[in-house]
């Protein structure tokens, strides 16, 4: 924070200013993550960034520190980074074609607001920017967040922090916003054949564009079945779906008990064992292990 006088007003705007960017980020991720939960930790690293932004409150002069002010100052511009690259993952795989437009606002937005205080720090210092411009800064941040959660309110997201949900069947499946046209149930049969029998969730880097290609739609067609006509919301959530019922199934199977678990995630079409665990854990509440122990005793039984 500039080295101002500081003033009784002035004390909880430098907490509105420095808190708001370790906000905005948890907001984008809460937005864009949908296996996102807030903990503990991230409610530290607000309060971390409130207490050491208002040091000189205490007496305490970091300035004269250049290591601890250069990080108080690169801290804040750390978490928009983390915002952006939040922002911008998964922004191929995303389903939900509202969520999709509200990424590209949201990039825009603070990319014109970094530009914007980056020229305001460059013209007049960035430790004589007045407490006024401190304010707007705070208030640029929120605004963007307000427009973000007046997009989801609209979008009739209603469950979209609630904990996930198993995806419904078409007739049942959410509707992210009111569909457009009806979802072909030919082209959901078809879908469902290249998954069952082919197996195309099995192939390695399969992207939401080959499998439109292998449909003959536009991407963003296939975006729409997907999610309208299966209810998910991100396109490996639905690949994830298809590989783990498919691990399910395999590692119920008496046959293959004693083939690895390693083995049983790659051919399903996981790159590697931890993701597969901790999918797999998220899915059933159980570990491979344990499921294929409790699936074999059941067998036996």
């Amino acid at each position: 924070m500039p080295d101002h006088p500081r003033s009784l007003w002035f004390a909880p705007l430098g907490v509105i200013c420095a808190g708001n960017v370790v906000v905005f980020w948890l907001f984008t991720r809460a937005a864009f993550d949908d296996s996102f939960r807030p903990t503990p930790w991230h409610g530290a690293w607000w309060l971390l960034l409130v207490v050491c932004s208002q040091t000189a409150s205490f007496g305490i002069d970091v300035a004269a520190n250049w290591p601890i002010a250069a990080a108080l100052r690169l801290v804040p511009v750390a978490f928009v980074l983390l915002a952006v690259v939040q922002t911008v993952t998964g922004w191929r795989g995303d389903l939900v074609e509202r969520r999709r437009r509200l990424r590209l606002f949201v990039l825009a937005a603070v990319v014109l607001h970094t530009a914007v205080s980056a020229t305001i720090d460059i013209s007049i210092g960035p430790d004589h920017v007045p407490p006024a411009v401190h304010l707007l800064n705070a208030a640029a941040l929120s605004l963007i967040a307000a427009v973000i959660a007046v997009v989801l309110l609209q979008a009739d997201l209603a469950g979209f922090l609630a904990e996930p949900v198993q995806p419904a069947p078409a007739t049942e499946a959410i509707r992210e916003e009111p569909p457009a046209e009806p979802v072909d149930p030919a082209m959901l049969g078809e879908l469902e054949r290249l998954m069952s029998v082919e197996r195309l969730y099995r192939r390695e880097g399969l992207t939401i564009g080959d499998l439109a290609a292998k449909l003959g739609l536009p991407e963003h067609r296939l975006r729409r079945v997907i999610n309208r006509g299966l209810g998910f919301r991100n396109f490996n959530e639905y690949l994830n779906s298809h590989r783990l019922a498919d691990a399910r199934q395999a590692l119920a199977d008496p046959t293959q008990r004693d083939v690895p678990i390693l083995t049983i995630a790659l051919d399903a079409g996981f790159q590697s064992l931890s993701p597969f665990n901790r999918a797999f854990k998220a899915d059933t509440g159980m570990t491979p292990t344990e499921f294929r122990r409790q699936a074999g005793g059941a067998g036996c039984g």
